[in-house]
């Protein structure tokens, strides 16, 4: 099968959406397809672009057996929603012709959260004659909202009659989440055309290691006990909450908070720590994909810390599973919904309300204590890992594509 996927965000970035599609291409490019991906120059999250690449109308690159076209857009920080828009405006239209001038191929795919990249695969797939997969990692409208990057005014109606546009162009809708599926179909979307894959981890990638000791004395992490959040520092993620709960146990020295990775608040979060005098939380800069289980092996827990909104109680971070893939518990500071009931059902750690410091330095200092606890969760969550498995995902999507072209699965 000759597969064409559209996303924004491709590795060397290392955010969700860029991880999932890089790691299933290399199952489908491993199991004989053709793949090429449509992406932009790496430049996500700060707005600057990754060493050795330039903001080009196309670059080609052959990577891991796929075939990444990347193409010129308008590069902004992860901040200002202007900026935003109009970067992602311009891959809409790039990636769109960029879309039409690869070799024809069976299907084209695109993934969210950010929508106009469905709008260019879906209007690349109509040029073409071709069936579209939109693939849903966020109910982007709703997100947006929620965390008040747009109130609900005139953009934010567009951008819900856009959203319900694709929703009934598509071919077929491949959701993270099956309450994504709910919400589609409550508001009119054929249940037939929607199928979940829910997101994984690949276990090639990931597994227990001991720790980094160079990493870990080179961040003054030694003897510490290490609550790690790692990933976007954004506005979904409400990490203020973290900075309350660890000024609030700041007295025991031998609780350390590691924040590593990038995004639109973390600037405002190492300046809030700076000024109230937090000592324990340690801000470690955005690494490359590849470090990534390094940093893992730093931490006794893994935080997963998402804002107090209805709209998150569908999503699920892609980090549970790396937590689970590295034998790690879990401390899960979200809405009650689809990510707690895998942590709860996974026995992989601990569940609690979401923008809740007491709750928050309470469970941390539990844990802390308690080692039969944090070993029994770090069994749990290494038993449940093979059962979201980033090749079992690869599969799924996989039929998704055939039934969309009309093959036998």
């Amino acid at each position: 099968m000759k597969i064409q996927f559209m996303s924004e965000n491709f590795p060397p970035e290392s955010n969700a959406a860029a991880t999932r599609v890089y790691e299933r291409a290399c199952y489908w490019v491993k199991w004989g397809h053709q793949v090429t991906v449509i992406t932009s120059a790496p430049n996500f999250p700060e707005g600057k672009l990754f060493p050795g690449y330039e903001n080009k109308w196309k670059q080609a690159e052959i990577m891991s057996g796929i075939r990444v076209v990347r193409v010129k857009t308008y590069i902004a920080a992860n901040q200002d929603i202007v900026h935003r828009t109009f970067d992602f405006l311009s891959f809409m239209v790039t990636g769109f012709f960029a879309a039409l001038k690869e070799e024809r191929p069976d299907i084209i795919a695109a993934t969210s959260p950010q929508f106009f990249t469905a709008v260019a695969g879906w209007a690349a797939s109509a040029v073409r004659g071709l069936p579209f997969v939109f693939e849903l990692g966020d109910l982007w409208p709703a997100s947006i909202a929620a965390v008040g990057a747009m109130k609900r005014r005139l953009a934010l109606k567009l951008l819900e009659k856009l959203e319900l546009f694709l929703y009934q162009r598509s071919t077929h809708i491949a959701a993270l989440t099956n309450s994504f599926k709910e919400n589609l179909v409550e508001r009119g979307i054929n249940k037939n055309k929607i199928t979940v894959v829910i997101n994984g981890v690949d276990l090639a990638r990931y597994g227990p290691r001991d720790c980094d000791m160079d990493l870990s004395k080179e961040w003054g992490l030694e003897n510490k006990f290490v609550v790690g959040y790692i990933g976007t520092h954004g506005m979904a993620h409400a990490l203020s909450n973290v900075l309350n709960a660890a000024k609030s146990i700041q007295e025991n020295d031998t609780i350390c908070f590691l924040l590593a990775g990038a995004g639109a608040e973390r600037a405002s979060l190492m300046e809030d720590a700076k000024r109230r005098l937090i000592n324990n939380v340690i801000f470690m800069p955005r690494q490359p994909k590849e470090m990534m289980p390094a940093i893992w092996s730093l931490c006794d827990v893994a935080l997963v810390h998402l804002k107090n909104s209805p709209v998150f109680a569908g999503v699920i971070p892609s980090k549970i599973f790396e937590a689970e893939a590295m034998g790690l518990p879990i401390l899960l500071a979200a809405p009650e919904g689809e990510a707690s009931n895998i942590v709860l059902n996974d026995k992989a750690g601990l569940h609690i309300a979401a923008e809740d410091p007491a709750a928050l330095a309470d469970s941390i200092s539990q844990l802390a204590s308690n080692k039969s606890a944090l070993r029994a969760f770090a069994a749990a969550a290494l038993k449940a890992a093979p059962s979201h498995s980033r090749e079992t995902q690869a599969h799924e999507l996989l039929n998704v594509f055939k039934k969309a072209i009309g093959e036998k699965i």
